[in-house]
């Protein structure tokens, strides 16, 4: 349909860019946010937030996933006139689906607010966020075919022209309301999230009719055969999308009471509402904020996976899909090491620099050596949706929500903030140890473990020469952020270094045929 297919590598690569301008763009409109609206303010945010992904999961009916596989499946086939009913079923779907439940949201939302609102000051916010469920949900099946398409572009620049559109309007509106009230000025800056997202469905929808420019009909098959195909269609998309609509579904629900289950165990551990909601604020807005920020390498990375171990799997070619696999838990090891280092070492100076909230930093600290493992969890995600196993991502994610559920109210109350910020990490630890198993019971796993001792050792030399360029900094008062930054790039430019001497960045030499785990 008028798209250049990319190569694996030049996908990620393309993903990675965009995702490292998108995710300083995101960050630094959480900065914004924090300065304008402080932690009780980011805390509403967080609280009216949540709600808005049960919507979106129930639009979507996890097809984006599934466009993106059967998608690139077709591509293998040069199935053209099935591309075009995959596009068609799934835009008349989600279309229809987002207009139905953005209305419940609009006309239910005193009476959900009222269930799942811990602090009703976000109502505001809640209501104002609510047009963007059929923005998003129709962006969703663009990107999905552009990924099945296996051309990154139109999803890296949609993502940057949305996040630039959002700080924009932040800047203008969320000054403009905040006299008028927190309450105000976050609704305000919800709004700025739907005006972006707005933009960013107008570029991908203008590059898909600039894509298709051109294009001859060809006559149409008798109304029955389309019948037959667009129901056949509507039964491939299902078989995937649905097992990722209940893996969605529980995940959103878990963290549409998130906050209630948060702020109810921290009441019970001794703390008053409006202090909950400001330490769920330091939690959500600050701490988790600063551990995604470095994860755009290995989310890239999947965005582009899911396709490539599809086209790789139709194709049976065993050997292609471990080259891939190695390939993606070899970068995440080797970005999400050094990453953990920096922000466990750093957390303090990081989050006083960034927020002015060295509190948030303990929370940071705390929570790093596990966020670890996310790095990996993301990728093995990946490879099992492109292997078809949707319904194992689901039962996995409905295992790890249920365990992180009862983690975080035990924790939480019997010790406060630092015990949900352990039972965030513990789901974690869980659900990367289920996809791993779930892909060595299905394709069998291959891993050079000699790159794990280079990378420790790197990353021994980067803590060290690190802290030990901090320290001279320190003495030699420059001020805070040049001693940070400053030991920073001398921890980075050490392990790069040790990373050279070692020769960890070659290519492990070609996996075996394997056996997958029984």
């Amino acid at each position: 349909m008028g798209m250049r297919k990319q190569s694996f590598i030049r996908g990620t690569f393309i993903l990675t860019v965009s995702s490292f301008f998108t995710k300083g763009l995101g960050f630094l409109n959480g900065v914004l946010l924090a300065r304008f609206l402080g932690a009780e303010g980011v805390g509403l945010l967080m609280i009216a937030h949540p709600l808005l992904p049960l919507f979106i999961t129930l639009t979507e009916l996890g097809l984006p996933v599934a466009i993106s596989k059967l998608v690139s499946e077709a591509e293998v086939k040069q199935d053209e006139a099935r591309v075009k009913r995959i596009l068609t079923v799934s835009l008349s779907i989600t279309g229809t689906l987002s207009i139905i439940l953005t209305l419940v949201a609009l006309f239910g939302s005193k009476w959900i607010a009222s269930i799942f609102l811990a602090d009703q000051r976000a109502y505001y916010a809640m209501v104002a966020i609510t047009p963007i469920i059929p923005i998003i949900a129709m962006s969703a099946v663009l990107k999905g075919y552009f990924r099945g398409k296996q051309n990154m572009n139109p999803l890296a620049f949609s993502d940057i022209i949305e996040n630039l559109a959002q700080i924009i309007v932040i800047i203008g509106v969320v000054n403009v309301l905040l006299p008028y009230g927190i309450a105000y000025a976050v609704a305000g800056a919800m709004a700025a999230s739907v005006v972006g997202e707005g933009f960013g469905l107008l570029y991908l929808f203008a590059v898909f009719k600039w894509a298709n420019r051109g294009k001859v009909k060809t006559s149409s098959p008798p109304t029955t055969r389309i019948s037959l195909k667009g129901d056949s269609t509507l039964r491939d998309l299902l078989r995937i999308g649905l097992p990722m609509t209940g893996s969605g579904f529980i995940h959103s629900l878990y963290h549409a009471f998130l906050p209630l289950l948060i702020t109810k165990s921290l009441v019970l551990f001794g703390v008053g509402v409006e202090m909950a909601t400001k330490q769920f604020g330091l939690l959500a807005g600050y701490a988790l904020p600063m551990l995604f920020l470095p994860s755009f390498f290995t989310q890239s990375l999947s965005t582009a996976l899911i396709p490539a171990i599809s086209e790789a799997s139709v194709s049976n070619n065993s050997k292609l899909m471990h080259s891939r696999m190695d390939m993606a838990m070899r970068s995440a090891l080797i970005v999400g090491f050094p990453c953990t280092i920096i922000l466990y070492l750093w957390a303090v100076p990081l989050t006083t620099m960034i927020y002015h909230s060295p509190e948030a930093g303990e929370l940071l600290k705390l929570i790093a050596p596990l966020f670890f493992l996310y790095y990996f969890g993301a990728p093995l995600q990946a490879i099992l949706l492109g292997l078809g196993k949707a319904s194992t991502v689901m039962w996995n994610h409905i295992l790890t929500n249920v365990f992180e559920v009862i983690a975080i109210f035990v924790l939480g109350s019997n010790i406060g903030i630092e015990g949900v910020a352990m039972g965030f990490g513990l789901g974690l630890l869980l659900l990367t140890l289920l996809n791993f198993l779930s892909v060595a019971g299905t394709i069998g796993f291959y891993f050079d473990f000699r790159i794990v001792f280079k990378v420790g050792a790197g990353g021994i030399v980067m803590a060290l020469s690190g802290l030990a360029a901090h320290g001279i900094l320190e003495r030699l008062h420059l001020g805070q952020v040049i001693e940070l930054f400053g030991a920073l790039l001398v921890s980075l430019i050490t392990y790069a270094a040790t990373l050279q001497v070692t020769h960890a960045w070659e290519r492990a030499p070609k996996p075996p045929t394997i056996t997958p785990v029984s």
